[in-house]
């Protein structure tokens, strides 16, 4: 079964980190949720959310994606803290997948994720970064190898259907999809 890191920061946006693993776990794919410290986190609009662990926890697993929700300043928590910086970077190097939504992708810039790539994120984040090898893309999602991004809250459930389809196929891409009845999808 394939396993997911999805590392929650102060600040981060509650409408995706809360997509992300819902969905993913819908798909019977085992995600980890991680805090940057052992703090209950306050979303970007006061939402508690609770991760299962912290993430020097989280670091003495292996893992075949991680996944960045967005949100600000959860973003540059996330930017900011050179676990996560290191995290990607090693994941890359492995072949796995390293995705990120909404402010998030700028994350992964940091990391030098997006050197040759096309990718996307809310607009005045990787657009505004000067990135001359990154075609920035204004599509809802954006797959370019392992790495996948998207643009934010709206997407976040084409953004998360998108990474089940490539953890677990498309049939369990579509058993999930069906079952969230979105208009014009069934």
């Amino acid at each position: 079964m394939p396993k997911v890191l999805v590392p929650l920061a102060q600040g981060c946006e509650e409408v995706e980190a809360v997509t992300i693993i819902d969905l993913l776990r819908r798909a019977k794919i085992e995600v980890i949720s991680a805090g940057l410290d052992d703090k209950p986190v306050t979303a970007s609009r006061g939402v508690s959310l609770i991760a299962d662990t912290t993430l020097d926890e989280a670091l003495k697993q292996e893992f075949d994606m991680i996944v960045l929700p967005g949100g600000m300043p959860g973003m540059t928590h996330l930017k900011n803290d050179p676990r996560i910086i290191a995290l990607l970077q090693k994941m890359a190097r492995d072949g796995k997948y390293t995705c990120a939504i909404c402010a998030a992708p700028a994350v992964l810039a940091e990391a030098g994720l997006l050197a040759g790539k096309s990718a996307t994120s809310f607009p005045g984040f990787v657009d505004k970064m000067n990135l001359p090898d990154t075609a920035y893309k204004n599509d809802p999602v954006v797959k370019d190898g392992k790495v996948i991004t998207s643009r934010g809250p709206g997407t976040a459930m084409d953004f998360t259907l998108e990474l089940i389809e490539v953890l677990a196929g498309k049939a369990q891409r579509d058993e999930v999809e069906a079952g969230l009845q979105r208009p014009g999808k069934f």
